[in-house]
Order: C-alpha cells, then sequence, then structure tokens
C-alpha cells in the first residue's frame, strides 16, 4: 500500500527525462526518507521556477536579465549556436571554446509549430548584428532534425557575410552534443568545416 502523494510524487519524477518508473519510484521513497533533502530540494526548485529564465541576448538559461558569458568581456565575438543550454554547457566544461553563444532551445519542427519565431532567430540576428562576430559555428546534433535546422540556419546567415561553420564530423550521425566526451568535443571543434 502507499499512499496518494507519494504516487503523484513518483509520476512527476517519472517526468524527468531519462527516470522510469523504478528509479522514479527509487528517488521518491528517498526523498520520504529524507525530510531534510526534501525540504532542500523542494526549496531550490520553488527559487529555479520563480528566479530563473532565459537571457536577452543569446536565451541561456541564467537568473539575470544577461547572462555571465554574454556580459562578460574576456570572450571573443564569435557565436557558437546550440540546439539547448545543456549543449552549451557540455562546450563550457570542455573548456575548447572561448566565445559567446546562442541558444535555440530546440530544433525546426514545421509539423509541430516549431518555426524560426520559437527559436528566436530574430534575437539571434540582433546578436550578429552588435557583435564583430567573424565566425558563426554550428554546433547542432548530427539528427535529422539537427541537420535540418544546420541547413536553414546556414542559408538565412550566409547573407551576413561571415564566414559560417559547423562542428567536424568527430560527433558521429545521431548523436547529441550534449552526452560528447572531451575529446570529441575537441576533435570536432577542431575540423569544424566552412558551410
Amino acid at each position: 500500500m502507499s499512499s496518494v502523494l507519494f504516487d503523484r510524487l513518483a509520476e512527476q519524477l517519472q517526468r524527468l527525462p531519462g527516470i522510469g518508473r523504478k528509479t522514479a519510484l527509487r528517488l521518491a521513497f528517498n526523498l520520504a526518507d529524507n525530510k531534510e533533502f526534501a525540504k532542500d530540494l523542494s526549496d531550490i526548485l520553488k527559487l529555479t521556477w520563480e528566479e530563473v529564465g532565459e537571457c536577452q541576448v543569446c536565451r541561456n538559461i541564467t537568473e539575470n536579465e544577461v547572462c555571465d558569458i554574454c556580459s562578460s568581456t574576456s570572450r571573443h565575438d564569435s557565436i557558437c549556436i546550440v540546439h539547448n543550454p545543456a549543449d552549451m554547457r557540455t562546450i563550457e566544461d570542455a573548456g575548447l571554446y572561448r566565445g559567446k553563444y546562442f541558444v535555440l532551445h530546440g530544433f525546426l519542427a514545421p509539423l509541430d509549430g516549431t518555426g524560426p519565431d520559437e527559436l528566436g532567430i530574430s534575437k539571434l540576428r540582433k546578436m550578429i548584428e552588435s557583435s564583430e562576430a567573424d565566425e558563426i559555428i554550428l554546433a547542432l546534433d548530427s539528427t535529422a532534425d539537427g541537420e535540418a535546422t544546420s541547413a536553414y540556419l546556414a542559408r538565412t546567415l550566409e547573407k551576413t557575410g561571415i564566414q559560417i561553420t559547423r562542428l567536424a564530423r568527430g560527433l558521429p550521425p545521431g548523436a547529441s552534443v550534449e552526452f560528447a566526451d572531451s575529446l570529441t568535443l575537441m576533435q570536432a571543434f577542431e575540423g569544424r568545416q566552412k558551410v
């Protein structure tokens, strides 16, 4: 027998990516047994929900109007376009890139209602116009959706006159940037090609 609240907690945890029923139940039991941890987690979830939003420049997640990367004066002006904040974090953690980013928060999927407006393409254009970027790097997954989005961006942004490159094929087809190791990312960055 279990409680209705416990079951609801497990159902909510199961909605997280990569969390199946057994893992959700194990996490829920841990939270039910460890009240102090559950309270700390609850507090940070509430704060995150209230305070975290998108950077007004690059669409990264931040609790400020402009994120630390966009406000930094030590970064070069190239712009690396990524699928989501997790991909950006992976690239940052690898320490291979010291420029700026733009986060799409998705891929083009017209049948699902995801077009250029949902990807923030107008913000991307503003970012490019206000920068002195000499390169735009397309660091998108090598999946069908990632390839279609890369092709669209290459066509759209070629009018800027800025060199457009993409990560080399160090990332195997179907791979996600988020899960790539540092060596694979290093090879992909070093071998990027003009689009």
